[in-house]
């Protein structure tokens, strides 16, 4: 596990944050409905090269979740920004995934981040996206936030499964599970869903184009949740040929294929 021993305040709620290793700084992004546990047993491996960050989004993990919270990918980029800024880092590298992948490009086409290097896993990115499971969750959260516990748990599992290729196993299911479980994580889990919309990545979207900066991007070949034609698309227009098409990984490529994540930022020179 990861230790997050650290906190920023970000308009009076924490964030979840450590670093680990020494060299140039690089900021990791996880996506939903995850937390910074999925670089786990990536972060100490890439530590050996960089000053790695990580950090839970707001909503998320060991970060702060209360009633009527904010989560959405509006406000992601503002606290990544933040981060960023109290971190005093001038154009990090970034590895990012999901909605880390929306965070980063918010961030970077909305607040003027600017990066060394952006490293994408299957990122939430192009229209359309959102299951219909996230679908009939932004109609009923209210009846969803309220199922027995156990009803919860078993509809968890379902979810966190369908983002692998490979069976998770019950270690990886208890760090997913465990932020979304109780009387603050249940809510917060139907809440993030309800505020998924696909405005936050058009509001950007039209803007795509060769960055300032390299551009690599990872797509799992078996993601059932973003296909790779999505990936192609996108690669078209942030880095033209930098798509690497990862067999035998789902959208959880951190648990699919973590060493084919780490092989790509080891070896990328740029």
């Amino acid at each position: 596990m990861l230790k997050l021993e650290r906190r920023f305040e970000f308009k009076g709620q924490p964030i979840a944050w450590d670093v680990i290793g020494e060299g140039e700084p690089l900021v990791l992004l996880h996506g939903t409905p995850f937390s910074s546990q999925v670089w786990r047993r990536i972060a100490p491996l890439l530590a050996s090269k960089w000053r790695v960050y990580y950090f839970d989004l707001l909503g998320y993990g060991q970060s702060e979740k209360r009633a009527g919270q904010d989560v959405s990918l509006a406000v992601q980029n503002e606290v990544f920004t933040a981060l960023v800024n109290e971190w005093e880092l001038s154009e990090p590298a970034v590895l990012a995934h999901d909605f880390g992948g929306a965070t980063a490009l918010r961030a970077y086409y909305l607040n003027r981040l600017r990066y060394s290097k952006l490293t994408l896993i299957d990122p939430v990115a192009l229209a359309p996206w959102g299951s219909p499971f996230v679908q009939h969750i932004r109609n009923h959260e209210t009846a969803f936030a309220n199922v027995p516990d156990y009803m919860h748990d078993a509809l968890l599992r379902v979810y966190l499964q369908g983002a692998a290729f490979k069976d998770l196993n019950e270690e990886a299911f208890l760090i997913y599970l465990e932020p979304w479980q109780g009387n603050i994580g249940k809510p917060a889990f139907y809440r993030q869903i309800a505020q998924m919309d696909e405005s936050y990545t058009e509001e950007i979207s039209g803007s795509y184009q060769p960055m300032e900066c390299p551009v690599q991007i990872l797509w799992g070949e078996e993601d059932k949740w973003i296909p790779v034609s999505q990936g192609k698309r996108l690669t078209e227009r942030l880095s033209g040929e930098r798509l690497t098409i990862v067999s035998g990984s789902g959208h959880l490529m951190q648990e699919d294929r973590p060493e084919a994540i780490v092989a790509a930022m080891m070896s990328d020179t740029k």
